[in-house]
């Protein structure tokens, strides 16, 4: 979208924290390098975030094993202390890193807080990720682990008619959206329908695919090609990873043939991010066929810039964003 492209301008702020920092290196292309780094990563983040977590006794925090398709896998489940049998709604989140990174751990203090704060059951989904489970395992055990919650409402202290909300960032957005296309369209959830969706920085397009009519909107992916945080290269190594042919619609949302129907939406994205126009025509295409959505976008910023740049103040505002979004999602179906 070329309208937008003043949304890849450098955010002042931004550009004064990195140029205080290392020379960030390259990715190495090693798995488990890259893997004890996300972790590194998030270990730091919670340096930000320990210091503002709710005291235990505001919530419970309990990890289920629960069946998919040929193996098992964990959900972390955060419940708001019970109190005179209230109950709550759900959110069900899927972790970013490329679906070859991250895992439970990676949003936990921040999802502990959204609990308390929100009062709503969480549920965090450690899918297995890639290269070891090609696509579409990672996909496959979103749905399966949505399903669970379904048939699991009353261990969440749940009541889904409060609101069902899938949820996740990057790789997670994409997983959440995915969700909430296959549950539109399957009878299992006629009577528990997904309530809403809240996408961060979402991937839905196949760096690799032909986006058609979309191509004049969808000029982030080259105009932030070298972007700091996330690059176009950097993605397609990403698909090449998970074995994902262009043309499948598991990863390109955007060209599914039919978006009505969907839940409403609430979308987060940065302006300096290669998936900056995937989320603004996502909403715009929501839109179009009469699903209410919220769009919050983040000028001068890099993909992930709230995780790897908790002090900038874009980064704060995201977080506040984040909450008023779902709550937002919420009073749609109060």
């Amino acid at each position: 979208m070329s309208q937008y492209t003043y949304l890849s301008t450098p955010d002042p702020e931004f550009v004064e924290v990195l140029a205080k920092l290392p020379p960030q290196l390259a990715p190495s292309g090693d798995v488990s390098l890259m893997r004890a780094g996300f972790k590194e990563a998030v270990g730091e983040h919670n340096k930000h975030l320990e210091m503002r977590l709710p005291p235990a006794s505001a919530y419970t925090v309990k990890d289920h094993t629960i069946p998919v398709e040929g193996a098992e896998i964990v959900v972390r489940c955060v419940v708001p202390a019970p109190s005179a049998d209230k109950t709550f709604p759900v959110l069900v989140w899927f972790h970013g890193g490329g679906w070859m990174v991250g895992d439970v751990h990676a949003d936990d203090y921040r999802l502990r807080m959204l609990c308390v704060e929100l009062q709503i059951s969480i549920v965090n989904v450690d899918y297995r990720l890639a290269p070891e489970h090609v696509y579409p395992t990672a996909w496959n055990d979103s749905y399966a682990a949505t399903k669970w919650v379904v048939e699991h409402a009353s261990i969440l202290s749940a009541v889904l008619d409060k609101g069902f909300i899938v949820a996740g960032c990057s790789a997670g957005a994409n997983l959440a959206a995915h969700v909430a296309y296959c549950a539109r369209d399957d009878p299992f959830f006629a009577k528990t329908p997904i309530t809403g969706q809240c996408l961060q920085a979402p991937c839905l397009l196949h760096p690799e695919t032909d986006a058609g009519k979309y191509k004049t909107e969808l000029l982030s992916m080259e105009q932030n090609k070298d972007s700091p945080s996330l690059t176009r290269a950097e993605m397609v190594y990403l698909a090449h990873q998970l074995k994902i042919p262009p043309s499948d619609l598991g990863l390109s949302l955007l060209l599914q043939p039919s978006h009505a129907g969907l839940p409403p939406l609430y979308v987060q994205i940065a302006g300096w991010d290669p998936l900056r126009d995937e989320g603004l025509l996502y909403a715009k295409l929501l839109r179009e066929v009469g699903v209410k959505t919220k769009v919050d976008v983040y000028p001068g910023v890099p993909h992930g810039f709230h995780f790897d740049y908790p002090q900038l103040q874009l980064s704060a505002k995201w977080e506040r964003d984040v909450d008023a979004g779902i709550r937002w999602l919420l009073s749609l179906v109060a």
